[in-house]
């Protein structure tokens, strides 16, 4: 069963004089919704840091790889998807639903570039069930309301966070969000979270997110490992912790030996 959203006139909402960041990301993961202002400050992110492509597709095996382990080995069956940007291979309810077709995902995001593309995020088996939200991430009542039309918030929910509170400027209400959704999710629920970081060896990151801030939009904001590791206090962290994204449980043991990328993830458990 699919749950349609009212996705109302995006259009009119789209600047395409500016670059951005989720049109950006579409660009390295070889997507064809990009134009070419964000072509051309992608290209030059990636002069800046050479390996910028490497941890977006990096951070894309990691969401597919974490919601596999929670589908398959934990026996989640409910995913709530915040910042899920422009649709792509193998979104959330694709993966989940091929692990369990009964399987319901709600995607939110309040981006009009992704809202003109949700109704590929809506597609679903017909055990499970997909519905997409037009909201804030700071709106947490709102969300947690409007996805209970799909989620039974009885049972454990696997909150995806990837890539999205880089967004959230000040640390105290970053960590705040992310507690308080946690504080509403029920026992045996999981959180998902992946992260850009600032670290001394790694100086080119800190030049090419400088480089976006000053040009484009939304603004970003890294934190240090440390800091990430922050948003998983009071849940049972799985192994092998906050790490490169690359070298979450890789089912190809070829990525261990590569190099660390500047996104890390980690998955924790609410006990």
């Amino acid at each position: 069963m699919t749950e349609k959203a009212a996705l109302g006139e995006p259009g009119r909402r789209i600047k395409t004089d500016q670059p951005h960041t989720a049109r950006i990301w579409n660009y390295w993961l070889g997507g064809k919704d990009n134009y070419e202002v964000d072509q051309r400050a992608g290209d030059e992110i990636r002069r800046l840091h050479p390996g910028i492509g490497d941890y977006a597709q990096a951070d894309r095996k990691f969401l597919g790889r974490a919601v596999r382990h929670l589908a398959g080995e934990r026996g989640i069956r409910q995913f709530l998807d915040i910042g899920t940007g422009l649709p792509t291979a193998d979104n959330t309810h694709q993966v989940a639903q091929r692990v369990a077709p009964e399987s319901r995902i709600v995607y939110v995001d309040n981006d009009p570039i992704v809202l003109a593309h949700a109704a590929a995020l809506l597609d679903s088996t017909p055990e499970g069930r997909t519905d997409y939200l037009d909201e804030d991430l700071r709106n947490i009542d709102s969300i947690l309301e409007q996805a209970a039309r799909t989620l039974d918030f009885g049972e454990p929910v696997a909150l995806m966070l990837l890539g999205v509170v880089i967004f959230i400027e000040d640390d105290e209400e970053a960590y705040g969000i992310v507690r308080r959704f946690m504080d509403r999710l029920a026992k045996g629920s999981f959180l998902v979270l992946s992260h850009t970081v600032t670290r001394p060896d790694m100086p080119d990151v800190d030049a090419a997110v400088a480089f976006w801030n000053e040009h484009g939009t939304p603004k970003l904001t890294q934190r240090t490992p440390d800091a990430v590791v922050r948003f998983f206090d009071g849940l049972e962290l799985l192994e092998p912790g906050v790490v490169s994204c690359n070298h979450w449980r890789p089912e190809d043991g070829a990525e261990l030996e590569r190099p660390e990328v500047a996104m890390f993830g980690g998955v924790g458990r609410k006990s």
